[in-house]
This record gives structure tokens, C-alpha cells and sequence, in this order.
């Protein structure tokens, strides 16, 4: 596996060749010795670092390894021999464990001076794909006055990430895509000074499932405080089924079938000596048990309570307090479900796309789901259903987990550290397909338009303006843990998520500004939070 620094390389931002820009200063790590390069804003890059040994062979399964020793320089210039780990039915690489480094220095001097927050991000894909594991970071390395130190990396996903069974926790270790990103945090603790990083101010971001990976940081072994980080963002966080390795074993059993291993002596043996193709033909979605395959889960290898790492589930864990408790900013989507909702035309195609991701929901509940979720007004290009559909998805796992993870921060750490927006950015091309303001949409208002593997949409025009403001709130908290304290001069205060129904900014262009919280989502957010036991297995 490999940890990457990134600094800005992706979405042609280089107008050279990497060979022909200068280079930056040689890191020596004591393991390995890496050579990048000096952009022309001013920006190192290092790209395709090792923060981990390829878990291959005998260590597929298992928890991230110290990196191998080398002897020559390193070419951190590109990402061209960097892999990606292998996500579901995706690619037919193998898992790389590599990172990329975006820092604000260019000479060596200045670098161990200066001392840096560090930010690392998370990459969502539903624990099934790194969807962005290279994200480019050189612009907001730049627009925060080259104050920060920017760290992106890839962890195993799908079932090399996340198969589970008690085989695996008897000879192996359960939840290794999360071991991973714990092995970066671990990473940047020891060798961020070395690229003018503060090991004491370390933010950790992340969006979807790299939200839900934060929320699993949070309350990691109980809680307990590790100072690998000083602060949290949860950007739409993702907390779909999260099952015990008991709940799983089914999975275990079937991938075993699929892979050709079922009737091995030793199955999971049989499963780290099988080629990566045959791997890589089983690990895709399958309907789970008492479901039906139209449609499949949208996500199926996914983290399991494993009694440690995850020692619990995550909506009695936040209500229990069982988290560190940092400054902490959530977010949400108007339009959250649009990006993944059945294109339903009645409701009991609502409600099997709901059982077939939620298996653990009764009868009962999902006829409380459609009261809750009538038949809205129809949207473009779309079923009839498909707004309530969306809504419901949206609300259960995305808004609703990011409100209670408000709610719990501010109640037992800091009602003035928490923050919490809603984006209704409008994009005319998302509205006209019936999308709304989808999923993650404000990622090229946080990273900058053409940093990020997203369209740029209309932010080169019409939304041009809420770019600034947006990325400004971001970097505020990442250096002074606080959005406001370097707000952008036209951005208005966000105020607190506070310690009652809470309050939100709502980031909109020529028109942010403080909202409360709809009574209607309070109550969906309640009915959510009463279902979340049987959603959850």
C-alpha cells in the first residue's frame, strides 16, 4: 500500500511535464528516499509515497505492514506507477497503499520552520472504490496563503478491504481498509515535519465514505484518544448496514463459493494464493440474504462491528459519547438520495429499494417510510416515486447520521465547536436532469474547479462565486480549527450548531445565510434514529 502527499497534479493543472519542473527537495524518510517536484504556484508535490507494504500474498487480510527499505532515490514527480487498491470489479491492479503530498514550501529551510496544519483526506466510494484517492490539492495548498500541508492516500476497499468472517479475525485482521487509513494517520505523525507539517494539527476530511471512515475515527477503540488528530470533517457522511462479523458470515461463505475456495482445508489460505483476476471476478454486489437481486445493494463489502477497532455501532456509540471529542463541521446535500435512488414509479418499488439495502426493516417501518415520504412532486427524467425514494435514501444515510454526529459533538464536548451547512448550490445542467444538488456536489467548491474529478459544472460561470466562500469556511477550520476566524471578507458568520434543535449555515450563491433546521427533517431524523438498530444488520 502507499500513502500519497498531494499537492496539485490532476485536471491538467501542470502545464510541464513533471521531468521538466524544478525539483523539490529530496525527503529521506529512513526507509526510502523521495525526490518530487516545485509547481509553478509555488507548491511541492510528492506523489506515490509508501506509508505501507503491498498487502499481497500472505498479507492479504491482514492489517497494513511497515513499508519495505529502499536504497535509491525515489521519483515522486507522478503518479505514473502509482496503483490504486483494487476496488470492486474494478481495475485489475494490485493493492498499492500509497500516498501523495501537497505542501506549501520550497526550501528545505523553510520547511522544518514552518510548521504547518496538516490536512488528510478520506476518499469516498461506498468502501467500495477509492473514488479519490488522487485528488489534487495544490489549490488549496495555494489559496490558504501556503499555510497547509495536504495528504491524500488509498486504502483496500470492496473484499480485500473488508471481507469478513471469524476465519479472517483468527488468522488475519477484520476491517483492513480502515486499519489502513489508521496506518496513514500513523504515517503523517511520524513524517509530516519533514514536509513543514504540525504532527500536533492534523485535520482529518473526508466525504461519504471517507465521512463514514471519519465517524469510525471518532469513536475508534471506544474512543479512545490517540492525538493522531485535532479536529473532523464529515462532509454528507455515509453510514450504511453495519453489521457483526456473525451477520457476515454469510458473505464470507459465498465469496469463498465464487473464488473456487469453498471446499479448500484452509479457505482463507486458499483465498490469499488466488490470482487477482478470480478475486477480482467475485468482488462485486450480491443480494443479501432475504433480499431480491432487482436492484442489488448499492453497497456490499462494507466495515463490521469487530468488538475493537468498531466497538460497537455507530448511532449508540454517538449517543453514548464513546468518540473523541475534536471541533467537529458536518455537511449535507439538499438533494443527498438523487445520486443513487431506484428510479421508483410506485411505492412498493420505494420499499424494496429501502429492504434491499436496509434488510433488517420490517414491515411496519417501511410503511412508517412511506408516510413519512408520500409522493412528492414529480421530477425531470424520472419515475413518479423516485423523489420519495431519494428523499428517504438521503435522509437514512446521509443527512440524518451527519445531524446526529452534530448533535452528540455539541451535547458532549462544545455546542459553539460544532458546524453543520446545508449546499444548495443549483447547477442548470443537475436541475434540468432531475438531480437537484446530488451528492457531495460542493467537492469543486472545497478543493477548486478542475482539482477534483468532477465536472466543473457551473462553477467556472454562474456559481463562480460561491467557490471562494466555500473553500475559505475550509480552510478557516483547518487552520484555526474554527470557519470563521479566516472567513472570506463578503462569507457571513456561521454560527454553531449550538445545543438544541441546532442551526446551520446554508451555502447557497449571492445568498448564504443562517437556517434552522425543518421541522419535518427533525422528524424524519427521529424516525431514522428509532430504525437505526434493525437498519444497521
Amino acid at each position: 500500500m502507499a500513502v500519497f502527499l498531494i499537492a496539485g497534479l490532476l485536471g491538467g493543472l501542470l502545464s510541464k511535464s513533471p521531468s521538466s519542473l524544478p525539483r523539490a527537495p529530496t525527503i529521506d524518510l529512513g526507509y526510502s528516499r523521495y525526490q518530487g517536484v516545485s509547481l509553478h504556484n509555488g507548491v511541492d508535490q510528492y506523489l506515490s509515497m509508501r506509508y505501507a507494504k503491498a498487502p499481497t500474498d500472505d498479507l492479504r487480510f491482514r492489517a497494513p505492514r511497515d513499508p519495505d527499505h529502499t536504497e535509491n532515490l525515489l521519483d515522486a514527480s507522478s503518479l505514473v506507477w502509482a496503483r490504486l487498491c483494487r476496488g470492486r470489479a474494478v481495475g485489475d491492479r494490485v493493492a498499492s497503499g500509497r500516498l501523495f503530498i501537497r505542501q506549501c514550501l520550497a526550501t528545505k529551510e523553510r520547511q522544518l520552520k514552518l510548521q504547518s496544519p496538516g490536512l488528510v483526506l478520506y476518499s469516498r466510494g461506498g468502501y467500495a472504490v477509492d473514488s479519490n484517492a488522487n485528488y489534487n490539492g495544490s489549490e488549496v495548498v495555494e489559496q490558504s496563503g501556503h499555510e497547509i500541508v495536504f495528504v491524500n492516500f488509498n486504502y483496500r476497499v470492496g473484499a480485500l478491504g473488508f471481507l469478513a468472517s471469524e476465519s479472517v479475525r483468527k488468522n488475519g485482521d477484520l476491517n483492513a481498509g480502515l486499519l489502513d487509513q489508521r496506518k496513514a494517520l500513523h504515517w503523517v505523525q511520524k513524517y509530516i515535519r519533514q514536509f513543514g507539517g504540525n504532527p500536533n494539527h492534523v485535520v482529518i476530511h473526508g466525504d461519504s465514505a471517507g465521512a463514514g471512515s471519519v465517524a469510525h475515527h471518532l469513536t475508534a477503540y471506544g474512543g479512545q484518544n490517540t492525538t493522531l488528530f485535532v479536529g473532523a470533517v464529515a462532509e454528507s457522511s455515509f453510514w450504511p448496514t453495519l453489521r457483526t462479523v456473525a451477520e457476515m458470515e454469510f458473505q464470507y461463505e459465498r465469496f469463498a463459493r465464487d473464488v473456487g475456495c469453498h471446499s479448500a482445508d484452509d479457505v482463507l489460505a486458499c483465498l490469499r494464493a488466488t490470482d487477482i483476476k478470480t478475486i477480482q471476478m467475485a468482488n462485486v454486489a450480491r443480494p443479501f440474504p432475504g433480499g431480491s437481486s432487482a436492484p442489488i445493494p448499492l453497497w456490499y463489502f462494507l466495515p463490521v462491528v469487530d468488538g475493537t477497532l468498531i466497538p460497537g455501532r455507530l448511532y449508540s456509540l454517538f449517543d453514548q459519547g464513546q468518540f473523541i471529542a475534536v471541533p467537529l463541521m458536518v455537511s449535507d446535500d439538499t438533494n443527498e438520495g438523487t445520486s443513487f435512488a431506484y428510479d421508483a414509479t410506485n411505492q412498493l418499488e420505494v420499499a424494496q429499494f429501502m429492504k434491499n439495502n436496509y434488510p433488517g426493516l420490517s414491515g411496519l417501518q417501511l410503511n412508517a417510510i412511506h408516510k413519512a415520504y408520500p409522493r412528492m412532486n414529480a421530477l425531470p427524467q424520472h419515475g413518479a416515486y423516485f423523489p420519495s425514494a431519494a428523499a428517504a435514501y438521503g435522509d437514512s444515510t446521509f443527512t440524518c447520521p451527519g445531524n446526529l454526529m452534530a448533535t452528540n459533538m455539541a451535547r458532549h464536548f462544545s455546542s459553539s465547536q460544532v458546524w453543520n451547512y446545508r449546499f444548495n448550490v443549483r447547477d442548470p445542467t443537475e436541475v434540468a436532469n432531475g438531480m437537484g444538488v446530488p451528492h457531495v456536489f460542493d467537492l469543486p467548491a472545497i478543493f477548486g474547479v478542475g482539482q477534483t474529478n468532477m465536472p466543473a459544472y457551473s462553477y467556472a460561470n454562474s456559481n463562480a462565486d460561491i467557490v471562494p466562500i466555500t473553500m475559505d469556511y475550509y480552510l478557516s477550520f483547518i487552520k484555526a480549527l474554527n470557519p470563521n476566524t479566516h472567513r472570506n471578507s463578503i462569507a457571513p458568520e456561521w454560527h454553531a450548531w449550538g445545543s438544541g434543535a441546532g442551526q446551520r449555515l446554508k451555502l447557497q450563491t449571492n445568498a448564504t445565510a443562517m437556517e434552522k433546521v425543518p421541522q419535518t427533517q427533525l422528524e424524519h431524523c427521529s424516525m431514522w434514529k428509532t430504525f437505526a438498530a434493525d437498519m444497521e444488520h
